[in-house]
């Protein structure tokens, strides 16, 4: 890692806010009971559906992130269809709905029973009216990849034998087998979310930190100092 910068990765939170809370207690924690260096935090995307208050998660980030310019967050393909969504993307719309999008409208105010009663011209037209201008703002502007040190942060992957800076977002926030696969190094450590394990996983080419927090109830953090790597979770 950059000389003098201690950085928290934290993988995909998916509207768990009582985790995310958790584990911003354990990095305030952990970074207090080390030397002094700048801190940053950077959450790796989905942010949002399947857990119960994605619409608090995206509070949460989003002033943590007003309030401390050290703190960055990626796109996730999951801020990505719920965004192509609100634009009125009828193949986003039909995604969202199957894939956590009934969890993220109800913590912005639907109930179950409005829910099921909306076809897709209705779930466009109901998310521009929940959806605040100020979240929609802030998702709309987060991050493709952070690179600093020795490390490149992503929701997903990266495309194999692609220069970083070539890189296309349908990768970064997609792409699973081909990255997954690769077992050579790159010219980065690819820190990242998208596919979950049990627990993290650390390879030669990259550091996975999707534990399927929605479900398993655990969220995962990386800690990276010099040439230090810590794993907590909740």
């Amino acid at each position: 890692m950059t000389p003098g910068v201690r950085i928290y990765a934290v993988g995909d939170i998916h509207g768990r806010l009582d985790l995310l809370d958790r584990i911003l207690d354990q990095i305030d924690s952990d970074h207090a009971g080390r030397v002094p260096l700048q801190r940053h935090i950077v959450f790796l995307g989905d942010l949002i559906d399947r857990g119960p208050d994605s619409a608090g998660v995206v509070e949460r980030i989003s002033r943590l992130a007003a309030s401390d310019r050290h703190v960055h967050c990626l796109m996730g393909n999951h801020e990505e269809i719920l965004l192509r969504a609100i634009d009125g993307d009828d193949k986003a719309l039909r995604l969202f709905c199957r894939i956590g999008g009934r969890e993220t409208m109800m913590s912005y105010g639907v109930t179950a029973e409005q829910y099921e009663r909306l076809d897709y011209a209705e779930v466009h037209e109901r998310l521009n009216a929940i959806v605040p201008a100020a979240h929609q703002h802030f998702l709309s502007n987060l991050k493709e990849m952070l690179i600093m040190g020795d490390y490149a942060f992503v929701h997903a992957g990266v495309r194999p034998g692609i220069p970083f800076a070539e890189q296309k977002m349908a990768e970064t926030r997609w792409i699973r087998d081909p990255f997954l696969d690769h077992r050579a190094p790159m010219e980065k450590m690819v820190v990242h979310g998208h596919t979950v394990a049990d627990t993290a996983e650390i390879l030669p080419h990259r550091i996975g930190i999707d534990t399927g927090a929605y479900q398993s109830d655990r969220l995962t953090a990386l800690m990276l100092e010099g040439t230090e790597q810590v794993i907590f979770s909740t």
